[in-house]
């Protein structure tokens, strides 16, 4: 093609020769024009599919968390339940009570769990786990880490944590046998 060019360009006038290299340049601007605009098409098509995928990934994520706030506020409901279950009544029309109690708390944990609610409930002398559970206290004994006591139980929202357990934890004991010497310094003193 190059060829037949060159032989029309010697066969033409040199204005014709002007008129012709002319177009061919703008013919060779516009096939970069629409390389351009056909790179920043895709470009922003690109862009826009990317933020379609994470409006959705965030729709999806606020979908499955948006009980989150209030499933906390439930929290001290169900502590309650667990303090008034936790002890037996001796008197026979309390008892009455305590089974009605039971049945309102069995729905609500139930309705809790098909929201996506589960309870985390640490055993004591299981191993002390910073992401499930809040050490509230410490105290001594023979290994470290240990969950020694349950304040209260912790709840999760699908994989999120709402409230950690709430528990006491054990420490090594430290032993303290020589005593500071600038106790003794100033008592000479």
């Amino acid at each position: 093609m190059v060829d037949k060019t060159e032989e029309l360009n010697e066969e033409l006038p040199k204005k014709e020769k002007k008129k012709v290299e002319k177009l061919q340049e703008e013919v060779e601007k516009l096939k970069a024009d629409v390389e351009h605009w056909k790179n920043e098409y895709y470009r922003a098509y690109a862009d826009t599919k990317n933020l379609r995928n994470n409006l959705e990934r965030d729709y999806q994520e606020a979908m499955r968390y948006r009980s989150e706030g209030f499933i906390g506020e439930l929290l001290p409901v169900l502590d309650s339940f667990h303090m008034a279950l936790a002890n037996e009544p001796t008197d026979p029309t309390l008892k009455n009570y305590l089974v009605g109690f039971q049945f309102v708390y069995r729905n609500l944990v139930s309705v809790l769990e098909n929201e996506g609610v589960t309870e985390v409930s640490p055993q004591i002398g299981s191993k002390f786990d910073a992401k499930t559970m809040n050490a509230v206290d410490t105290v001594e004994g023979e290994e470290e880490n240990l969950v020694v006591k349950v304040y209260g139980n912790g709840y999760k929202l699908h994989d999120r944590i709402v409230r950690p357990a709430m528990v006491q934890v054990s420490v090594r004991k430290v032993e303290n046998k020589e005593e500071p010497k600038e106790v003794s310094e100033k008592a000479d003193a």
